[in-house]
Parts: structure tokens; C-alpha cells; sequence
């Protein structure tokens, strides 16, 4: 398989990789659109920095594409839309460059209390202005972290060192986290009034998009220091010029821009009370090095079937988790192409829901999973993972996921169930049995059967009448089909029962219609699980 290298990684990571039995590495950097179009013609991995872009119509050009992994934490320049689509994963690396970027943000942080970079610029004049450049100290300020990720928490760490409080707002930060890093949790607007020093590390989305603007600087304390080494935008410039203008912010220091590279004329260039670095934040020899390697590695996991790690479009699974989910993502799979070929051509409805511990695991990777199993039979070896989902969305389907905390008849147990444009729901449901963690069919279409969720399966509603077990077993004896297990269930006696039989063999078409000919038999449906 062939990895293209398309911008400079670190050489311990190229040279990784070329290490890897199977793979092919090139190495083109710098290269044009259009020279890239042609060499990701046979890749089947390609790993970027973010001068390279990986638009859609790279990847429409790579039919045997798996993986696009970026070194560093953005992927701004890969289009991972188009990618989603074609079931290519995108990953980056965030944690790489941790150290690197909590590190530097001490820096700005220091460097706001402490004006050394104006001291130093003015010793280089020929100064020596003792007056002009008094500080304040870090010790028992108030430190407020926006965002406390892996580089946060490094950021805190650091704080707590110097005897700062530490306050954070992370809105998916568990309380026991916080408790455990001698940490108070708080809402954004007690940390904007009680901080001494402010400091972001969330990603760049719509919801932290000028999340530090004229309104949240207000509530800040007067004189309030203000950094940003995560994203450019989520502070907004205008705001923190004119609040660093009238002083209600004394210091400030960035490392991220809402446009890069920051502009000649900026007037953030032109305020003597900030620090500006041009987006330094992984620019450490180590950092390069880890994130070089970090990427070969996840690229290689991929490429050999192994972990998915640091996926921006799809769930990470490392290998712990993946040892424990395994069992229910091949239940999932069962169950979503089970009822998919019980269901009508034409379904608008999906419904899966989880009962027992399921509901504590990572039930994302189950549900893709499910939609996997579900698409199979539709798109073939086009769906995947990545993009079950929106492949999904893609023919009208909507899909609802319910975590139920009610009783049910197993201690763990999934459920599907689908709604065709007729209104009737065909539904299955299945658990896992035994040491070995085995699936199991235990319900299709709310009728109780104990079916192992295996290889052929002869599904058969028919009105309950004497006779009907031996006919069935008859006509495929006759058609030299053996019957591995059966599994009876009906409601009321005389009324419609279920038979559910797994095979060794497929029955024959001529087989088949004799089936659904027969006057008792409401439906005669094989599947292949």
C-alpha cells in the first residue's frame, strides 16, 4: 500500500513508516494542485501538514484512499465533508504538541505579567529604563482557563505551580475531574469576573466563535490579561484593541489570528501592552518529532486494520475500548442488516435503543455500526464507519438513538426497528450470551425467539396450525438443505406464529416459491446475517 507524504513531516516519522513491512512511501513535497491530483491517483494514505490542501477533488481522485492524517491539531485543510463521503478517514494529532502549546502559553503568560519583551527591546536601543516596565506576579492571582483539554489541563498544572487559583469553564468537564485536579469548575461569566488572567483553549466552532467579544470583556475585572495560543476568532480582535485601548484589559498575548498571516497594518501590531508570536504553538523541535511519528503510526494502524485513533469524523476507539466493544459493534451489525432486509424497500424511520450497561459505553460506535450493518446490502463496500451516517441521511432516513434506563428482559439488549412508507414497523432484537460473549437474536418483530445471529436464516410467518413444522422441514429436506437450529414463537394459540430457522446452505429459488405459495404462510423471508 502506498502512503504519499505530501508536506514535510518530521524525518523520524517518514522514516518510521518506511520501516513498516507492506508500505510504499513518497515523499512529494511542495507539490502543485495539479501535480497532486496525479500522484494520489494509487494512494491509499496521505499524510499533511497544512500547506498541502486536500480538497474534494483530491480525494474524488483517489478511488483507494482509506486515510488522510494531519500533523498538528487543525484540519482546515482537508474537506472532511468529502471525505466523510467517501468513507475516508480524516485524523489529526492533537496531543503531540500538548507540551509544546501549554508551554508557550506560559510564556505569553509570563510574558503579560512581566513586560520582558518591551524591557528587552528597549535594552537594545541602548535604554536603561528601570521605571517604565514594573510587572505584577503570578502568585495568588486568579488563573481562568476557557477549555480544559489536554493542553488546559497542562496550562493548569503550570499555574498551580506558580500559586495561582485556578478556576476553568468547560461545559463537558466532569465535576469529579475538577475536584481532582484542585480545580473549581464555574460558569463563563464567574470566571470572566473573577479572573486575574485569562487564558482559551477551546477548538473553533460556531458556539466559541467570538466567545471573548465586547460583551464578555465587560464583565471582565478592569485590568484583566488576556492570551490566546488556541484558535484565532474565538476572541474577537476589535474587541480586545479597544479594551486594551481603554484598559479594561492590561495585557494580552497571542499566538492565533481570525487571519493568518496577521496583517501589516493590524492594529494589534501597534499596542505596546501586547505579545505577539506567529503561530508558534508546535514549533518545538520535540513537538515535530512526536507529531511526525504520531501521525506515521495512526496512519499505519489504519492501513493494517488496527485502532482508529484522533478521527475528527468518526468515534476513536483505542484499543482497551475497542477489546470491549467488539462483541456488541458485530451485534449491532447483525441486528441493522436483519431488519433491513425484513423492512420494505421504502423506510423514513429508524429507531435504535440500548438497555443495561450499553448505555455506559461508547454507544456512538455501536450505533455506526448498526447503520453499517443496515447499508450493507444498499451501498456495499462503499459504506463504513466513517460514513454510515451520512449515507443514511443521504436516502431520507432519520435516525433515533434512545438510551432507556426502564427494564427489560436481558441485563444488556439492543433493539431496531424501522418504519417503512406503510407505517408497519419490523423490528429485531438481540443481546450477547455466554463467557464467549456470543450474539444473539432474541426477538424479530416484538415476537421472543432464541436465534444464534450467524450465516442463513429462514424466517417464516405463518398462521398456527398442526403440520406446518413438518412441511417446512419436508420441503427443505427435499431440497437438501439441513437445518442447523429452530426457533418457534407465537403469540396466541390459532393465531400467526413465527418460525425462524438458521441453515447450512441457501434454499433454492424453486424452494422458496413453494414457500410463499403456500396458503398458510404470510411470509417466507431468507436472509443472510
Amino acid at each position: 500500500m502506498k502512503v504519499l507524504v505530501a508536506d514535510k513531516i518530521s524525518s523520524k516519522g517518514v522514516g518510521w513508516l518506511r520501516k513498516q513491512p507492506g508500505l510504499e512511501v513518497v515523499e512529494a513535497y511542495g507539490s502543485s494542485p495539479a501535480k497532486l491530483l496525479e500522484l494520489v491517483k494509487d494512494v491509499h494514505a496521505i499524510a499533511v501538514r497544512s500547506e498541502s490542501k486536500i480538497t474534494a477533488a483530491v480525494i474524488a481522485a483517489a478511488p483507494l484512499l482509506k486515510v488522510v492524517g494531519r500533523a498538528g491539531v487543525g484540519v482546515d485543510n482537508v474537506d472532511v465533508d468529502a471525505a466523510t463521503e467517501r468513507g475516508v478517514i480524516v485524523m489529526n494529532t492533537p496531543s503531540g504538541n500538548t507540551i509544546a502549546t501549554a508551554e508557550l502559553t506560559f510564556t505569553h503568560l509570563l510574558c503579560g505579567a512581566r513586560p520582558v519583551p518591551q524591557a528587552a527591546a528597549s535594552m537594545r536601543a541602548g535604554q536603561w529604563d528601570r521605571k517604565s516596565f514594573s510587572g505584577i506576579e503570578l502568585f495568588r492571582k486568579t488563573l481562568g482557563i476557557v477549555g480544559l483539554g489536554r493542553i488546559g489541563s497542562e496550562v493548569a498544572r503550570r499555574a498551580q505551580a506558580f500559586g495561582m487559583r485556578v478556576l476553568a469553564f468547560d461545559p463537558y468537564l466532569a465535576p469529579s475531574r475538577a475536584k481532582g485536579m484542585q480545580i473549581e469548575s464555574v460558569s463563563l461569566d464567574d470566571l470572566l469576573a473573577q479572573s486575574d488572567y485569562i487564558t482559551v483553549h477551546m477548538p473553533m466552532t460556531e458556539d466559541t466563535h467570538y466567545m471573548i467579544d465586547e460583551a464578555a470583556l465587560a464583565k471582565c475585572r478592569k485590568g484583566v490579561r488576556i492570551f490566546n495560543c488556541a484558535r484565532g476568532g474565538i476572541i474577537k480582535e476589535s474587541a480586545l484593541i479597544a479594551a486594551l485601548r481603554s484598559g479594561q484589559v492590561a495585557a494580552a498575548g497571542l499566538d492565533v489570528y481570525e487571519d493568518e498571516p496577521l496583517s501589516a497594518s493590524s492594529e494589534l501590531r501597534t499596542l505596546p501592552n501586547v505579545t505577539l508570536t506567529p503561530h508558534l504553538g508546535a514549533s518545538t523541535a520535540e513537538a515535530q518529532d512526536a507529531v511526525g511519528v504520531e501521525v506515521a503510526e495512526q496512519i499505519a494502524d489504519v492501513l493494517n486494520g488496527g485502532v482508529i485513533r484522533n478521527a475528527v469524523n468518526m468515534p476513536t476507539l483505542d484499543a482497551a475500548t475497542l477489546a470491549v466493544l467488539k462483541p456488541y459493534l458485530d451485534l449491532g451489525a447483525k441486528l441493522g442488516t436483519l431488519v433491513q432486509q425484513l423492512s420494505p424497500e421504502h423506510v423514513g424511520f429508524l429507531k435504535i435503543t440500548y438497555w443495561g450497561k450499553i448505555v455506559d459505553l461508547d454507544a456512538n460506535a455501536i450505533t455506526r455500526s448498526i447503520l453499517r450493518g443496515w447499508l450493507k446490502r444498499i451501498s456495499g463496500d462503499n459504506v463504513n464507519f466513517v460514513n454510515a451516517p451520512f449515507l443514511l441521511e443521504r436516502l431520507g432516513v432519520r435516525c433515533e438513538v434512545v438510551k432507556s434506563t426502564g427494564e427489560a428482559d436481558y441485563t444488556e439488549l439492543i433493539q431496531v426497528e424501522s418504519t417503512g412508507a406503510d407505517g408497519v414497523v419490523r423490528s429485531a432484537a438481540g443481546t450477547l450470551i455466554g463467557k464467549s460473549s456470543s450474539p444473539r437474536i432474541v426477538s424479530i418483530n416484538t415476537r421472543a425467539v432464541e436465534v444464534v445471529a450467524t450465516g442463513k436464516l429462514l424466517i417464516i410467518e405463518n398462521s398456527d396450525e398442526p403440520g406446518m413444522i413438518g412441511y417446512v422441514g419436508t420441503l427443505l429436506g427435499r431440497d437438501k438443505v439441513n437445518i442447523a437450529n429452530m426457533s418457534l414463537s407465537r403469540q396466541e394459540p390459532g393465531q400467526t406464529a413465527l418460525m425462524v430457522i438458521n441453515l447450512d446452505s441457501e434454499p433454492s429459488d424453486a424452494a422458496r416459491r413453494e414457500l410463499k405459495a403456500h396458503k398458510a404462510i404470510r411470509l417466507a423471508k431468507f436472509v443472510h446475517l
